[in-house]
């Protein structure tokens, strides 16, 4: 029997999920990170193996094809042999706000990649600043490779640096439409290999002679082009047509509505991934279940909301940040959070805040819907703010459509379909 192996690197742990052909899960392994990001790297790479090891001997020897995601816009510059050459830069991360200007001057008008935290802002801060990152590198800098978090992991498996897949690729300037990079792109004198793109599920290579040994996996297992965290989600919640959508209400928001129409505007910090003929329209907002974490436990979470009357609107007003910045739907690294008043009462103060990111996410979808997506007809919601039933209610007042159950919550399992549909040759 065929499986097929979904691996989800999330922003506070990662899930491997397998399936058979039908789509039904077989074994399930998770790992969850610490605290400390002092050593991503180490971090990640126990996290895959451990991941992968932890499934049943006889189901790991079943797995014929495997597809990893990464969240959107985490990034790293390796040497010729993949070892990477510093920590990674994170999604989240804006150093690149300096150079928005630059970016604007190179891309066209509204580029998705004109964000603070796009991956081609964080490739140009690389290049700005390689001199101050140690080791000091021998050779040429043209021997190094800018790959995202996923293209690094699948490389750990299959050995063939340099392979990225159009999704992740979008947020550094590849044209999805065309399948190429862009003239713009090409033009420019970068000093590092910019990945070879591929569509999503494509496969790449087997996994090595030494992996599969190691991890006791078939010889034949073959590494598929992966896609990024939150199109995993969308896979996984069973939205097929257009005006269906997927929420994850994970440590940040992020809506993905399939369209027919394609919708792109950097100044709202909106983008449009290529799912098959249509068109996966959305953004990422910095709020969400981060902000509700840092102030209560999830034991606190589940009592306070049970005591939270659903069908009655908070006065209060919040634009919940960990810290200044968001990027959609509203577009601006400076942006600062909004958390007061805080009243003593936690009820209230919960309340409060699972209204205000409520709101963020209708004005998300009615965002979309100005700019000329398909009218929002459902929402498939993931992530664990999916299992709030009083937050459902309170977003459901908002967005004025049913709130659906995702077929499966995990993105392990969209990546799962991927590996599937892809080495199928259905993608």
């Amino acid at each position: 029997m065929n499986l097929y192996l979904g691996i989800d690197f999330g922003t506070s742990g990662a899930r491997a999920i397998v399936i058979d052909s039908a789509g039904i899960i077989q074994a399930e392994s998770q790992y969850s990170f610490t605290d400390s990001t002092d050593d991503l790297i180490t971090v990640w790479r126990q996290a895959l193996f451990s991941l992968i090891s932890e499934i049943p001997s006889e189901i790991r020897g079943g797995i014929c094809a495997i597809a990893i995601n990464g969240t959107s816009s985490t990034v790293l510059l390796c040497d010729r042999t993949g070892n990477p050459i510093d920590s990674p830069i994170l999604y989240n991360d804006s150093r690149g706000v300096k150079l928005i200007d630059k970016l604007r001057q190179i891309a066209p008008l509204n580029h998705t990649v004109i964000s603070a935290t796009s991956s081609l802002a964080k490739l140009f801060w690389y290049q700005e600043n390689i001199p101050l990152i140690p080791p000091l590198l021998r050779g040429a800098r043209g021997d190094l490779s800018f790959l995202h978090q996923a293209d690094w992991l699948a490389f750990l498996l299959h050995g063939q640096l340099g392979i990225s897949d159009y999704h992740n690729a979008l947020k550094l300037g590849y044209d999805v439409e065309k399948l190429c990079y862009p003239k713009w792109i090409q033009n420019l004198e970068i000093p590092f290999q910019l990945p070879n793109v591929l569509t999503p599920g494509t496969a790449i290579a087997e996994v090595t002679t030494e992996i599969a040994a190691n991890l006791k996996l078939r010889k034949d297992c073959i590494v598929c082009a992966g896609t990024t965290d939150s199109i995993a989600a969308f896979l996984a919640s069973g939205a097929k047509s257009p005006g269906e959508a997927s929420t994850s209400l994970g440590s940040t928001l992020v809506i993905k509505l399939l369209s027919s129409t394609r919708v792109d505007d950097a100044k709202y910090g909106i983008y449009s991934h290529r799912l098959g003929d249509l068109w996966l329209v959305g953004g990422a907002s910095n709020t969400g279940g981060a902000v509700l974490k840092s102030f209560f436990s999830d034991a606190e979470l589940e009592n306070l909301s049970s005591q939270i009357d659903a069908e009655k609107a908070s006065s209060l007003d919040y634009y919940p940040l960990l810290k200044a910045g968001d990027r959609f739907p509203i577009n601006d690294p400076n942006l600062p959070p909004k958390l007061d008043p805080r009243p003593e009462n936690p009820v209230e103060f919960l309340h409060g805040l699972l209204e205000s990111i409520a709101r963020i996410e209708a004005r998300g979808y009615e965002l979309l819907k100005q700019l000329g997506a398909t009218p929002l007809t459902c929402v498939y919601t993931a992530g664990g703010g999916a299992k709030n039933p009083t937050w459902t209610k309170i977003r459901e007042r908002y967005l004025q459509v049913p709130i659906l159950k995702p077929t499966h919550r995990q993105a392990a399992y969209g990546s799962a379909i991927l590996a599937m549909e892809g080495i199928n040759k259905k993608i």
